[in-house]
């Protein structure tokens, strides 16, 4: 990591409870030439990966419904919220993360995952990258019911939803995750489900 035109002044640690918050002191070189003194605070929680089952058969996809608290403390008034399955790395490959996410999350182990793309999803505070998958799912492949992983602590309901439902929730609002939305409009954009 290195831009001549960053200079990194000072690192302080603020918290390193769940994940880590820091707060950095920079200049950062403008376009005139001259140095700007800037600080930002920094949360680094590592990098996840979401992946969107579908199933081209039913016309339908795979999402999960979960109490997510930062939504219940900023205006959702039963903190649920309706997600593709997703998580942290941990060290895995990505690829192997959606794999174990989907599985954990829906009972469902997919085979062949196709990456779409990346991306950061909250750049001005949080260090995260996403990456996106999508995979086609069969009612062969459904190990168990799902709902998450008990030492984590999840509550996880599983929904099978029609595409063209899913796409309608988006609009009416009750799909509110940014990744789950990406993931709906690239299925939609590209016709891996036709409505």
């Amino acid at each position: 990591m290195f831009n001549p035109e960053v200079r990194i002044k000072q690192t302080e640690l603020l918290s390193d409870d769940w994940y880590t918050l820091h707060k950095y002191t920079f200049e950062l070189q403008q376009h005139d030439g001259d140095w700007c003194h800037q600080s930002r605070e920094v949360y680094d929680r590592g990098n996840g990966a979401v992946i969107l089952l579908y199933n081209l058969e039913r016309r339908a996809v795979v999402l999960t419904r979960q109490f997510r608290l930062p939504t219940y403390l900023n205006g959702n008034p039963t903190g649920m919220l309706i997600e593709a399955p997703a998580g942290l790395l941990d060290d895995d490959h990505p690829e192997d993360c959606v794999r174990r996410e989907a599985e954990e999350e829906t009972g469902y182990r997919v085979h062949h995952v196709q990456k779409v793309f990346e991306a950061y999803m909250s750049p001005g505070s949080v260090t995260e990258i996403v990456y996106f998958f999508v995979a086609e799912y069969l009612d062969d492949h459904r190990m168990h019911a799902g709902g998450g992983v008990v030492h984590e602590q999840e509550n996880i309901e599983v929904l099978e939803l029609p595409f063209t439902e899913a796409l309608r929730m988006v609009a009416t609002g009750e799909i509110k995750d940014a990744k789950t939305i990406m993931l709906l409009q690239y299925a939609q954009i590209h016709g891996l489900v036709q409505p």
